[in-house]
């Protein structure tokens, strides 16, 4: 199941990874890859929900479960790739443990090794991120149930400063727009089935999408341009002071159509 993560290396999310090609219009078709890094009941039944989501608008997909769900293989399918969507462990930065290392930082949790269980987990951070993985053109990266990538402290811990949420959100950002991606969005306690409706069956914008969600508040949202990459703007949508669970990094005005003309 998701670990309370009152613990780094119980941030279990699961790791969702939509690859390439969804139904632009009329014209391709869609590969989705799922990529699943908790085997809990809880875990698969969500991330089965997405991909009969995804089948639905007639993407083929993909999936990948702990405790195969090795880098290797992530990084493969991920070339390339129009959407992903990450489900896993969560290492952000700043948090607790120690210093910003891109090696290890604002990534992916994998399986070290195949088929040695679900706690066996190695993290692949920024760097592997942008240097290893070629996304296509407009592609969006969606983060679903992590520590920090929406700003979020883990549970059982204080609720971080605006400052700290900040940073958290456009650090994990970071990797992904640099491999292409062109928005990253974060929801770190919701369901993201709304972005996929989104991308797939309407031409809205990221803004518009992004405000689409039925937990959208707005009674304290804001933005602001991201230092760690500074031609995208970042969106957080805390449902109150401190409880920062929605955010979105990248541009605004790309729309769902581009996203799957690719």
């Amino acid at each position: 199941m998701f670990d309370a993560p009152g613990k780094m290396t119980a941030c279990v999310i699961a790791s969702l990874v939509m690859l390439a090609g969804m139904r632009a219009d009329a014209q391709s078709g869609a590969n989705v890859l799922l990529v699943v890094n908790d085997a809990s009941a809880t875990g698969e039944t969500i991330a089965k929900r997405y991909a009969a989501q995804a089948r639905s608008y007639g993407a083929s997909v993909v999936e990948i479960y702990s405790p195969n769900a090795t880098w290797s293989r992530v990084k493969a399918a991920a070339q390339g790739a129009k959407v992903i969507i990450y489900l896993g462990h969560g290492n952000g930065s700043p948090s607790p443990y120690g210093a910003f290392s891109k090696f290890t930082k604002d990534g992916f949790g994998l399986n070290a090794t195949a088929g040695r269980g679900n706690s066996n987990t190695k993290y692949y951070g920024e760097y592997y991120i942008y240097s290893q993985i070629h996304l296509a053109p407009n592609a969006v990266v969606i983060l679903n149930r992590l520590c920090y990538a929406s700003g979020n402290s883990e549970w059982g811990t204080a609720n971080p400063t605006k400052t700290t949420a900040k940073t958290r959100v456009q650090n994990y950002a970071s990797g992904f727009l640099r491999a292409g991606a062109r928005a990253v969005f974060a929801e770190g306690i919701t369901s993201a089935s709304y972005i996929l409706y989104g991308l797939f069956r309407t031409t809205r914008s990221i803004a518009a999408i992004f405000k689409s969600s039925p937990n959208w508040s707005g009674s304290y949202d804001f933005q602001f341009q991201s230092t760690r990459n500074p031609m995208y703007r970042a969106w957080m949508d805390p449902k109150s002071p401190g409880r920062y669970y929605r955010s979105v990094v990248g541009n605004f005005s790309l729309t769902a159509s581009a996203v799957r003309a690719g």
